[in-house]
């Protein structure tokens, strides 16, 4: 099987997923920066970074499948298990707002970004085993620092938004300061795999 109905379909998914995130925003009670502030403020936050991380999550995903070369049985669960995660951000980031990043939430957001990250690494895993340690995409990711930091970082920031600070909201603010900062270190595509893709002669 081909990769493009594989694509095709993860691309639907995650238009919704950005698009049920912005339908959550609350429209401003009047017409000032200061009612736009106070109405949608923090759920603009909250909403700017996880279309972030959807935006991340389909760029790596299009390169990746730039790079491969068919798609297995596989392929298309793990595929599903990274949707699966991903169709969660809507939920968690409206409830994160909703309760104003009390320390829960904030837990559980990060707990959904480890689980988006590890379903990522298996996608990711499945499709290097299927095409062999030689394949392009395994010759791509290289050592994959990267992707073998933002576990330990998603970790970081999990325990810090539950047990530090006590009843203040420092170890929450601590917290999401570690989900932005793998956030950070994503927002830049891998020049290898864009490397990659030019040399195969995939289509962009």
């Amino acid at each position: 099987m081909k990769t493009s109905r594989l694509e095709a379909f993860s691309d639907g998914v995650l238009a919704i997923i950005i698009t049920i995130m912005v339908l959550e925003l609350k429209m401003p009670e009047g017409h000032t920066f200061a009612d736009l502030r106070n109405t949608a403020g923090k759920a603009l936050l909250s909403y700017v970074l996880s279309f972030v991380y959807v935006g991340i999550y389909w760029n790596n995903h299009h390169h990746m499948f730039q790079l491969a070369r068919r798609v297995t049985g596989g392929i298309l669960w793990a595929n599903l298990g990274l949707l699966f995660c991903l169709s969660l951000f809507p939920f968690i980031t409206a409830w994160t707002d909703e309760t104003d990043y009390a320390r829960t939430p904030v837990v559980i957001y990060g707990v959904n970004l480890l689980m988006a990250g590890c379903a990522y690494y298996i996608l990711q895993w499945v499709i290097i085993r299927d095409q062999g340690s030689d394949s392009p995409l395994r010759q791509a990711i290289g050592r994959d620092l990267k992707g073998k930091l933002s576990p330990i970082f998603y970790l970081a920031g999990i325990l810090c938004a539950r047990f530090v600070g006590g009843a203040n909201h420092v170890g929450v603010t601590i917290g999401i300061a570690w989900y932005v900062l793998v956030a950070l270190i994503w927002i830049v595509p891998d020049r290898r795999i864009d490397r990659a893709v030019r040399e195969l002669g995939a289509p962009d």
